[in-house]
């Protein structure tokens, strides 16, 4: 299932989000759809089971937030970004049993290693919009996991996207949402560029799932900092996927 070593070529060794990421800095984490970690995390050690010496791999980590919390809970985390910015901020704020290391999602190197992965916040699903690249993130997730292994999964809501997501447009035939939008660096300085996120359909995703050899336990609809059990719906504006690798 994971992705072919091969495929470390010099298409996978950049993404458009790094130039964002390296401009932003620490100020992604003024942002409020960052706030909510503590509550997000409350509800992930629930639903995963999750118990202190069990090891998660957090793909698309960002700054670190999601995985220093889980180490501060006794659990061993290992991040990986595809900005060295972000992973520099992590390093710098982790506590002991986080690990960071910069690498592309598209290529992950792991077998049966994890208890759990997690991979939240458009962190690199959804990011990948060339195609077929988010299965191939998904694929590289699921055999990361340990067989009985479980992976915790946010994904744009597609239907949200064409409902509310004003100022973007929104292309039906790929399900990329594109905007164009301004962000802001530790000083101030402020850029314009252009957001790709993909979107998806519960359907789609139980799809998907299904193509990398996982079972979905529950999708629900969330927003940042209110992680629940709520069935998918048109009015929250990201799903969060439970699945497991059968053993």
């Amino acid at each position: 299932m994971a992705g072919d070593p091969d495929l470390r070529t010099e298409k996978h060794r950049g993404h458009w989000f790094e130039p964002v990421a390296d401009h932003l800095g620490a100020a992604y984490l003024r942002y409020s759809f960052t706030k909510g970690t503590v509550q997000e995390v409350d509800f992930l050690l629930g639903e995963l089971g999750l118990e202190p010496g069990m090891r998660v791999l957090d793909v698309g980590c960002g700054p670190g937030r999601h995985a220093n919390e889980l180490a501060r809970r006794g659990i061993e985390v290992h991040g990986i970004d595809i900005s060295q910015t972000f992973i520099d901020l992590a390093i710098a704020s982790a506590p002991p049993l986080a690990t960071f290391e910069r690498l592309d999602a598209r290529s992950l190197p792991w077998s049966e290693e994890f208890d759990a992965v997690i991979c939240l916040c458009q962190g690199a699903f959804g990011l990948m919009t060339d195609n077929d690249d988010d299965q191939l993130v998904l694929c590289g997730m699921a055999e990361a996991l340990k067989p009985g292994g479980r992976l915790a999964l946010s994904a744009f809501n597609a239907y949200f996207a064409v409902k509310y997501h004003d100022g973007a447009e929104f292309d039906p035939s790929t399900g990329v949402s594109h905007e164009l939008t301004a962000v802001r660096d530790e000083s101030g300085v402020q850029i314009e560029v252009d957001l790709w996120t993909g979107c998806y359909t519960p359907r789609e995703l139980h799809l998907l799932c299904a193509a990398a050899g996982l079972l979905i336990d529950r999708i629900s609809s969330v927003e940042p900092g209110r992680y629940t059990a709520d069935p998918p719906s048109v009015e929250l504006p990201e799903f969060l996927l439970f699945a497991s690798r059968p053993r």
